[in-house]
Parts: C-alpha cells; sequence; structure tokens
C-alpha cells in the first residue's frame, strides 16, 4: 500500500492513510497466526502418534497385560490413544461405558487372555500399532503362518487396518501345501472381510472348466516340437486327473459333448499314426532305427497309450480297439524288423503296453468283435509276445541301470490274462489248433495258457453229455 502511494506521488501519506495500513498489516499477521495453529493441531496426533513407542513406559498410561491358561503373564506400555485408534476391543475397554471403567486402576491395565500359541502374535499385532507406514506392514507379515496368527488376532481385537493388510499380504503371496491347509482352517470362520484371500481355492465355474479341458486335449493330442513335450506331458495327466474319481468326484462329468470331442481328438491322432505307420512300410529297405520317423512313431504310441486310459474312463474305447486291430499287422510287420537296437526295444515295449490295453478290452467284452478279428489278433500277437518276454528279461539283466528296457511285470500277467480270456470265446476248434502250437513250442513258459487248456479239456470231456442232455430235453419239450 505504501508503494502505490509513492507512485502516486504522495508522500508522506496523510495520517488516515497510515492508520490503515497498519490496521491492514496487523490483520495480515492475525491471519497467518491462525493458519500456523491449524496446522499444528492438525499435525499434532500424527506427530504424537510418532513420537510415542510400544514399552516406553515414562510416556505410557495402559499397560496391556497378555495372559495364558499356562500362567505365562506379559505386560506392555502402551498408549492409550493409540489402541483406541486402531483396535475396537481396545476402545469399548478404555471408554467410560465399560461397566469397570470406574474401578481404581481398572482404566490404566487391560487384561488379554489368549492361547499359549497366539501369544507372540498378540505382542506383534500390539506393536503394529505403532506402525503408520503401510509398506513397513506388509514387512513386518513376513511369511504365510506369522500373517494368519496376526490375521487370528487382529481380528478378534477388531483391527481393521491390519485384518486389510495381512488379507493384501495373504492373497498375494504363494502358499505351500501345509499352509493351505491351515488357511483352509482357519480364514472362513473370519466373516466377509478376509474373503479375498480364498479366491483362489473357489469351486471353478463348469464353463471355465469346460474351456480349459478341451483346450488342454486339443494340445495332448497334438505333435508339438520337442521342447513342449514335458508340457503335453503335463497336460496329458491333468486331462486323465479331471476325469478321474478318488476321494472327490471328477472335476467334469463326462456328457456326450466331451465324448464327442476326446473322439473326434483321438481319431486325429489314429490319422497321424497311420500316416507314419504307411511311411515306415515304404521304408523298410532302409534302416529305420536311424530314422527320425521311428521316434515319431514311438512318441506317437505313448499318446495313443494315454489315449486308451482316457477312453477306457469314458468307456468309448470300441472305435480305438477296432483302429487297433486294423493297423496290427502292419504294426508288427514294422516293428519285427530290427532286433536289439536300445531305440527299437523301447518301441516294441511301448506297442506292447498299447496292445495289452486293446486285447483286454476284447477279452473281458468290452468291446465285442466278431470271432474272425478275435482269432486274428490271437495269432498275429501271441507268436509277437512270446519272442518278446525272453528278450526283454536277457536285455534287463545285462542293463539294470537302463530304467527305460523295464517293463511292469504286471503288464505281462494283463497279457497272459486276456489272451486266455479271448482264446475261451473261440470254437472248440481254433482253441485245439491254438493249445497244439503252445505245447509243441519252445516257449511254453510264456504267456502261460494252462488255464485256456484246462478248460478246453473239461468242456471237450463233457461235450457229448451235455449236447445229448440238452438234445433229449429239446425233444421231450417237443413233444409235449
Amino acid at each position: 500500500m505504501l508503494e502505490g502511494i509513492r507512485l502516486r506521488g504522495v508522500w508522506p501519506p496523510p495520517p488516515g492513510c497510515l492508520r490503515a495500513v497498519r490496521l491492514t498489516l496487523a490483520l495480515r499477521a492475525m491471519y497467518m497466526d491462525l493458519i500456523l495453529a491449524s496446522t499444528y493441531l492438525t499435525a499434532l496426533p500424527n506427530e504424537l502418534k510418532t513420537s510415542s513407542k510400544i514399552g516406553d513406559r515414562p510416556t505410557s498410561d495402559v499397560v496391556v497385560r497378555l495372559r495364558t491358561q499356562d500362567g505365562r503373564d506379559d505386560w506392555l506400555y502402551c498408549h492409550s490413544h493409540i489402541l483406541v485408534e486402531e483396535s475396537k476391543y481396545f476402545a469399548d475397554r478404555l471408554s467410560d461405558s465399560w461397566p469397570t471403567c470406574q474401578i481404581l486402576d481398572s482404566r490404566n491395565c487391560v487384561e488379554v487372555y489368549c492361547e499359549e500359541p497366539d501369544l507372540d502374535s498378540h505382542v506383534n499385532v500390539l506393536r503394529l500399532f505403532y506402525v503408520i507406514a503401510d509398506g513397513l506392514m506388509m514387512e513386518i507379515c513376513h511369511g504365510v503362518k506369522n500373517a494368519l496368527g496376526i490375521l487370528r488376532v487382529a481380528v478378534k481385537l477388531g483391527c481393521p487396518r491390519i485384518i486389510a493388510v495381512c488379507v493384501d499380504y495373504l492373497e498375494a503371496v504363494p502358499w505351500e501345501e501345509a499352509e493351505e491347509e491351515e488357511i483352509l482352517n482357519t480364514i472362513p470362520s473370519m466373516g466377509s472381510k478376509v474373503e479375498p484371500v480364498l479366491a483362489r481355492l473357489q469351486p471353478v465355474n463348469p464353463t471355465a472348466v469346460m474351456k480349459i479341458f478341451l483346450a488342454a486335449l486339443q494340445f495332448a493330442t497334438s505333435s508339438p516340437p520337442s521342447p513342449l513335450n514335458d508340457l503335453k506331458n503335463t497336460a496329458q495327466e491333468q486331462l486323465e486327473y479331471m476325469l478321474t474319481e478318488d476321494d472327490d468326484a471328477p472335476l467334469l462329468s463326462a456328457d456326450e459333448e466331451i465324448k464327442l470331442e476326446v473322439m473326434r481328438c483321438v481319431k486325429k491322432l489314429l490319422d497321424r499314426f497311420n500316416s507314419i505307420v504307411e511311411s515306415l512300410l515304404c521304408d523298410l529297405q532302409e534302416s529305420i532305427s536311424d530314422s527320425g520317423k521311428m521316434q515319431s512313431l514311438h512318441s506317437c504310441l505313448t499318446d495313443l497309450l494315454w489315449a486308451c486310459q482316457i477312453l477306457g474312463k469314458l468307456e468309448i474305447i470300441r472305435d480305438f480297439v477296432c483302429s487297433w486291430t486294423e493297423l496290427s499287422m502292419k504294426l508288427v510287420t514294422i516293428v519285427q524288423q530290427k532286433d536289439g537296437e536300445n531305440q527299437i526295444l523301447k518301441t516294441k515295449l511301448k506297442v506292447l503296453e498299447v496292445t495289452a490295453k486293446v486285447l483286454e478290452a476284447i477279452g473281458y467284452g468290452i468291446v465285442v468283435l466278431p470271432t474272425v478279428k478275435r482269432l486274428h489278433m490271437v495269432k498275429l500277437w501271441l507268436p509277437f509276445v512270446r519272442t518278446m518276454k525272453p528278450l526283454v528279461d536277457s536285455v534287463s539283466e545285462e542293463t539294470e541301470e537302463d530304467l527305460t528296457l523295464k517293463f511292469d511285470s504286471e503288464i505281462w500277467q494283463s497279457l497272459e490274462s486276456a489272451f486266455v480270456a479271448i482264446i475261451l470265446t473261440l470254437s472248440s476248434v481254433d482253441q485245439t489248433d491254438i493249445l497244439t502250437e503252445w505245447l509243441e513250442n519252445q516257449q511254453i513258459r510264456y504267456p502261460d495258457l494252462t488255464e485256456a487248456f484246462e478248460v478246453w479239456c473239461y468242456r471237450s470231456k463233457v461235450a457229448k453229455r451235455r449236447l445229448a442232455t440238452l438234445g433229449e430235453e429239446h425233444n421231450t419239450a417237443k413233444a409235449v
């Protein structure tokens, strides 16, 4: 204002004008004092809270006694304004409305009873009351077990800020299996505020399950590059797990849509397998064990073995059995070309594993085939299996460390049982030919057809009597 007067060329200013200037300056000074006072009053609680430290006995006004049934009694010197702000439990205990607030020293000492395992968590929660930065609180939560302990106490004492921090922490970090079980045993009883922790454990929408099943199925039956083989194996394992009924029901029900999609994908797999077989038949003059085609054949056989498991669970294995029956002659022709090479031997073993599944389906009536095809499968695969058993046994003894050449003894037993079951469904004449050849063969020890031989002998001996009895009963019934 003085500068303005000077600019207008009036100096010295009139007396009235000087009084106005002084009044303005005084008012401005008062206004600045009010702003400073307001700022100070606003910052005072935070400054007071920041300056307070748990266990600082000279400044504390409340003692929190943590007591257990085992007799442990820990005293922590705290500050009432912090306890009231952070915990509903302490706000109630330190309020004037609490029934015992008027009793001498009741306001200055708050007893909290807890279980012995939770005592340390109670101490941690009280310490967290004095932490302002959430980032530091996250660091204090370190570990799922520790965070769960803090969360239990925070829910008990009504501490919304600490509850939110623990929930955010548990929701974000990975869990081990034991930690996951503890979360399932702890979280559900704590109310809606902690429900986000369980988000990763909630049942999946059936539509989403179907979506991932179909995507995994297409990948599991594809022919990806070699680096992705481990991922394909994982997809196959998890698809089988989804359809398996163990302690829990299958993840999805095998409806017609699933069955049709599985059949479609397996058909594509069989078509690819057939193409490899046809290509190898054209290359029999070459050393097929040195070509990449044999590796492709082995890989495809591995996928087909897995497909048998899935088709069996869904009870839709018929088309696969029929296709394998048609391909059997070509496949035996290919794998019999070479003996001894490691890759060829592993491929033969994989062929036997798939064949065992097919023969089981035929022998136990899961898939009904005409007599001609049943007889064809026995006459084709019986000699092959008979020569493979001693070969695998000898190689396994020589290369005990090569686990890839070991063959599950249950597979040999399954093949033997399936052959016996199929043979007993054939005509007596066909059984006679097969058993005669078996008795004359040097490899009579495997497969052991003793059971089929015994049944054949019994049936043959009593056949005339049975048929004669049936004929008499038929004639008697006809006469009546």
